[in-house]
C-alpha cells in the first residue's frame, strides 16, 4: 500500500487548491458533526466531550469546541509542536460551522432518519479529514496532541490515541455526553475511510516527492 507524506508544506505550495481544500475539509468536517449530533446513536469520543461540557453550561457546542481547541494548543507548548494556519482554521471553522450545521439540520423524526445521519456523517467526516489534514497546512489541536505526545513519550500512536480517547470519552460521558453505537461505529470506521481517501485528497509537493512514495 502506497505511503503518503503528510509533513506539512510552507504556505506558498500550491496556495490555489491547498487553501480552499482545508476550509472545504473543516466545513465539511464540522457539518459531519452535526449529523451525528443530529442521529443522536452515539458520537465520537472528542465530541462526547464536547456535547458534555455543553450540557453542563451555558456555552454553544461550537463555543465548547473552541474553547477546548485553545486548551488543547497550550498542552502544545511542553511538546513543543509548532501550530500551522491549519490548525488555528481548524479551531475557528469547526466552532463557527457546526453551531450552524446544527442550526439548520432538523432533528430525524424516526430511527431509520437517525441511521442515515449517523452513517452519512462518519462517512463525510472520513472525507472531511482526508482533505484538511491532506491539505498539508498544520495538524489540527487534537492531532497534535497525540503526535506530540507520541513524540515525547516514545509511546506508538496508536497507544497514545487510545489512551487520550478513551479519557475524553469517559469524562463526556460523565458531563452527560452521548456514548452509543455510533460511538463503535466511528471508532471501527473512520480509520479505513480516512486512510482510503487520503491518497486521493493529499497535496504532493512535487519537489523531490514521488508519487506513491
Amino acid at each position: 500500500m502506497a505511503v503518503v507524506d503528510l509533513r506539512p508544506l510552507p504556505v506558498n505550495r500550491h496556495p490555489a487548491r491547498r487553501i480552499p481544500q482545508l476550509l472545504a475539509g473543516l466545513v465539511l468536517y464540522a457539518t459531519s458533526m452535526a449529523m451525528q449530533i443530529r442521529g443522536a446513536l452515539g458520537i465520537n469520543p472528542w465530541d462526547v466531550l464536547h456535547e458534555g461540557i455543553a450540557e453542563q453550561t451555558p456555552l454553544s457546542f461550537g463555543s465548547v469546541t473552541a474553547i477546548t481547541g485553545v486548551l488543547v494548543l497550550l498542552l502544545w507548548i511542553p511538546l513543543r509542536q509548532r501550530p500551522g494556519i491549519g490548525t488555528v482554521a481548524n479551531v475557528v471553522v469547526i466552532a463557527l460551522v457546526v453551531d450552524a450545521a446544527l442550526a439548520v439540520i432538523p432533528e430525524p423524526a424516526g430511527l431509520p432518519a437517525r441511521i442515515a445521519l449517523l452513517v452519512g456523517g462518519v462517512v463525510l467526516n472520513g472525507v472531511a479529514t482526508a482533505a484538511y489534514v491532506g491539505a498539508r497546512l498544520g495538524p489540527g489541536p487534537r492531532d497534535g496532541l497525540m503526535t506530540g505526545l507520541a513524540g515525547r513519550t516514545g509511546w506508538s500512536v496508536r497507544l497514545v490515541r487510545t489512551c487520550i480517547e478513551a479519557t475524553v470519552l469517559f469524562a463526556g460521558w460523565l458531563l452527560g455526553g452521548t456514548v452509543g453505537v455510533g460511538t463503535v461505529f466511528y471508532a471501527l470506521a473512520i480509520g479505513p475511510l480516512t486512510q482510503a481517501f487520503l491518497p486521493l485528497l493529499t497535496v504532493r509537493d512535487g519537489r523531490g516527492e514521488r508519487e506513491g512514495s
